[in-house]
């Protein structure tokens, strides 16, 4: 049987960059600090809250900690980890009008600047919809137990981690301001692509596209 062979003078042409992109498909975490923060703030302040019990009488004391990890995590969640683990970004501002303005950044994918890689963005969904989801929770256990000298604290986990994940939609769907239709949208599109996580990577286009509602 003959076989080919290829000249050693020939030109062998190489794609290196779909290579290099599938590898960076299939890294597990590009931004490991990032990921952890994006979890720490908001997953200890559940364990603190569960716990309170556990680790003092003091309500005062109890109460004031869980609040700064709720602080810490809407900061770092609105300000750090979503710009890095998705490339999105929002927030809230009132012109001179006294009017209010959300806007809406979204980083998409160019030559120079990557996206994130499919584990990050599924840590990030997850963490940012299960979490508000326990603290819904704690709301009626709290109703439900009459412990209500903790409604004040649920109530304000709820309220920064909802807004988060009700800021961090809109920028996804680009600020659909038909909220109902958008979560139910995201959320379905959410499980499905955790699912089938090698759908989740979806191109984009280039540059930095800004929305405002």
């Amino acid at each position: 049987m003959k076989q080919a062979l290829v000249d050693d003078t020939e030109d062998v042409s190489l794609d290196f960059g779909n290579e290099e992109e599938l590898a960076f498909r299939k890294a597990k975490i590009r931004h490991p600090l990032a990921t952890f923060f994006h979890l720490f703030f908001r997953v200890t302040a559940i364990i603190t809250y569960v716990c309170c019990d556990w680790f003092g009488k003091s309500f005062v004391g109890c109460f004031v900690t869980v609040l700064l990890l709720l602080s810490l995590d809407f900061w770092s969640v609105k300000n750090v980890t979503g710009r890095l683990l998705v490339g999105l970004r929002w927030w809230n501002q009132i012109d001179e009008d006294g009017k209010s303005h959300w806007i809406f950044e979204a980083r998409k994918v160019s030559p120079n600047n990557t996206a994130a890689t499919e584990a990050e963005a599924r840590i990030f969904w997850l963490g940012l919809i299960i979490c508000p989801m326990i603290w819904i929770v704690f709301f009626f256990g709290t109703l439900f137990s009459l412990k209500l000298k903790w409604l004040a604290l649920v109530v304000a986990g709820i309220s920064l981690q909802v807004a988060n994940l009700y800021g961090y939609i809109l920028c996804k769907m680009g600020g659909n301001s038909d909220i109902s239709k958008v979560a139910a949208s995201f959320l379905s599109q959410t499980v499905f692509q955790t699912a089938c996580p090698g759908d989740f990577q979806k191109p984009g286009l280039e540059g930095l596209e800004i929305h405002q509602h």
